[in-house]
């Protein structure tokens, strides 16, 4: 940042005295600033750009009109010659190193494979991969060749993923044989085996053999090893990418339908990222950058463009949790990691579970700590602080999927905020707006984005018309981008978030819709209707509430929600597993057939029925007054009585509510919502 500085007063007569008055000259004059950006990191092009910005609104400006920048070119320029590029640890494993000329040759031997197999500029390849040195490979191998890039975890399970991968139709499937988490192996080789037979766009798969590493069964039916592909190093070329061709996608979650599939670009992502890992997070090659995600949420690609600064990025496959509560702090001192994303709610976790960094090892590398995915409490912050080394900066930041970056953050020109955010990121014009538009200062809104960024889609796959995009973003302000979050911004510039204002579920950063609970759950020949709630609590944790309707004639007793539990957890994800499934006698509906999420959400953040929404617009307004009578009894007797309790509630339509069904820790959902 202090070069910057330096370079902006040299280069073009600007001098800024503090972090305001340049945060200001960043979304006044867009233009300029990512001009300054494209030149301060010395972007290549091939060819040169003649508009920074169109006068097109959004979303149809353009950016950078005329260049052509390849991400991946950028990526592996930058680690060239570099020692260590990449630190993988798998669980339980000791770290393994990986050189920028390794990483280079490993990427260039796959792209040539894949050239060979016919992929071209505009295919897609996906892939079934952890966060390890594959996932990393496979993606740079395939945007190099201008391909588009897509992933899904596989802790998804089947229904999710096809749901995913099927939109994009790709033409090469990459699949990990199995991963290890909290230390058992979960085999993944009959879903690669399914997968390749679903996805009909396929003309090649190949396996990467981790936890069966030996395992030559699995090269059947024309299928590659990953292992071989790779073994022999390759000088990488690269496609002359527009700025605006398609990098990656990657899925939202859709509360009304299937998963948004949310087309990022070459050169927005690359600008962006120089932008904010560069500037607002100051990465740089002297860096290594551990960020704990899942390869399913933004946050890994976020973590890999710390290579666009020369840093190391450390992939850590595996629970944070794994034999003890501090395990990712180990994984962090074994790799000496300098800056640290986390999950909020494992930092709050640890703080609940009385970790004492100093029995977990040296951190005396580690300099900035970043809490991220859900706000973190209060009580967080107060443990982190305690507990870090003297000088460590606790940075929380705030992102979304839809950009694929950070909006809100620290910065080294501002203090910490304690139980806040410190700052809008440069070149984020964020608000705060109430229901008419206005902006709000110091008082609770609607998060909102009165000028464009470069890393916003360039589209949503399949909505060949834009209007997905539109209607997702820019339906309720015309004109202006809707996030879908609560903020509060202060006067100084410090920014609160209070989490999801619509009905996506966002458990730990990891986002589904609300629809794909329902496609499941009333599948079920016992459901006849049913309702999920993702709620943010002020302690850090989410709570996430399954209300069903029993069909006529069916009981719901703890076999079926046995069943129900398993299926969302094989077709969907263990992380968006109910903490609890009440049965209840009806659901509040709009009075056109819409579910009431966002109200119903509303009233167990604490809202009174008449506020969180419009009586008169609701088929059984009496429901509702269950759910604020189930929410006061909740903050009464505390999450742990409710089981006891919950029957006796008052209620004005009867006793709609079984004794809730809970799994034990280790067979539910987990809460950090970090791995």
């Amino acid at each position: 940042m202090a070069r910057y500085l330096a370079w902006l007063e040299a280069e073009r007569g600007l001098r800024f005295d503090d972090y305001q008055s340049l945060w200001s000259w960043s979304v006044d004059q867009p233009r300029d600033f990512w001009d300054s950006i494209w030149h301060f990191f010395q972007v290549n092009s091939s060819t040169p750009y003649t508009e920074v910005l169109s006068a097109d609104p959004m979303p149809r400006q353009r950016w950078f009109t005329g260049a052509h920048v390849n991400y991946a070119e950028h990526v592996l320029d930058r680690v060239a010659g570099k020692d260590v590029a990449v630190i993988t640890v798998d669980e339980g494993q000791p770290a393994v190193h990986l050189s920028g000329d390794e990483l280079r040759g490993q990427v260039g031997a796959l792209a040539a494979m894949l050239r060979d197999a016919g992929v071209r500029t505009g295919d897609r390849v996906a892939g079934y991969l952890p966060n390890n040195a594959a996932a990393l490979v496979s993606m740079l191998a395939a945007t190099s060749l201008g391909a588009v890039w897509t992933c899904c975890a596989p802790d998804f399970g089947m229904r999710s993923v096809s749901d995913r991968l099927g939109q994009a139709e790709p033409k090469v499937l990459i699949g990990i044989d199995g991963y290890q988490f909290n230390g058992k192996t979960h085999d993944r080789r009959d879903t690669v085996t399914t997968l390749s037979k679903e996805l009909t766009s396929l003309t090649c798969t190949i396996i990467v053999r981790s936890a069966w590493p030996r395992d030559t069964s699995l090269l059947h039916d024309g299928w590659l090893a990953f292992d071989e592909v790779v073994a022999e190093p390759v000088e990488p070329t690269f496609a002359a990418t527009r700025f605006e061709d398609p990098l990656w996608i990657l899925f939202s979650s859709g509360t009304t339908g299937p998963p948004k599939g949310i087309v990022h670009s070459h050169g927005g992502i690359l600008v962006e990222q120089l932008k904010s890992l560069g500037l607002c997070m100051d990465l740089g090659p002297s860096d290594r950058y551990f960020f704990h995600s899942s390869t399913s949420w933004m946050a890994w690609n976020f973590l890999v463009g710390g290579l666009l600064h020369g840093s190391a990025v450390v992939l850590y496959n595996g629970s944070p949790s794994y034999q003890s509560p501090d395990a990712l702090w180990r994984v962090a001192t074994e790799t000496g990691a300098t800056v640290l994303g986390m999950g909020a709610a494992y930092a709050a976790g640890c703080a609940k579970a009385a970790v004492r960094l100093e029995d977990v090892g040296d951190l005396s590398a580690l300099r900035t700590l970043i809490p991220t995915g859900s706000p973190l409490p209060l009580g967080g912050w107060h443990w982190l602080t305690e507990q870090l080394p003297a000088g460590v900066r606790i940075d929380a930041l705030c992102g979304g999927t839809d950009v694929c970056t950070a909006f809100f953050g620290g910065s080294r020109l501002l203090p910490v905020r304690l139980g806040e955010i410190s700052c809008r990121w440069l070149g984020i014009d964020a608000r705060a707006f109430d229901a008419e538009g206005r902006p709000l200062v110091g008082k609770v809104g609607e998060f909102v984005l009165t000028t464009p960024m470069p890393s916003m889609p360039v589209a949503f796959w399949n909505d060949p018309d834009g209007s997905r995009y539109e209607s997702s973003y820019l339906d309720l302000y015309p004109g202006v981008w809707r996030q879908g979050d609560w903020i509060k911004i202060e006067a100084d510039g410090a920014v609160v978030v209070y989490g999801r204002s619509d009905a996506t579920l966002n458990r730990g950063g990891v986002r589904i819709g609300s629809a794909e609970i329902y496609s499941v759950v009333e599948n079920a020949p016992e459901i006849a209707d049913s309702l999920v709630i993702g709620v943010e609590l002020p302690s850090g944790d989410y709570y996430l509430p399954l209300f069903v309707v029993a069909a006529p004639g069916q009981t719901i007793d703890d076999a079926a929600r046995e069943r129900l539990v398993r299926t969302i957890r094989a077709e969907l994800s263990p992380r968006h597993v109910p903490d609890e499934i009440h049965v209840v006698s009806g659901l509040p509906r709009t009075l056109t057939g819409k579910k009431l999420e966002i109200p119903v959400k509303r009233i167990l953040q604490g809202l009174p029925v008449e506020q969180a929404a419009a009586v008169g617009s609701i088929d059984r307004p009496e429901l509702m007054q269950w759910f604020a009578d189930f929410a006061a009894l909740r903050r009464r007797e505390g999450e742990q009585d409710v089981r006891r309790n919950v029957r006796g509630a008052n209620s004005t339509f009867g006793d709609p509510v079984d004794p809730q069904w809970s799994k034990p820790d280790d067979q539910r959902g987990g809460t950090s919502g970090v791995g």
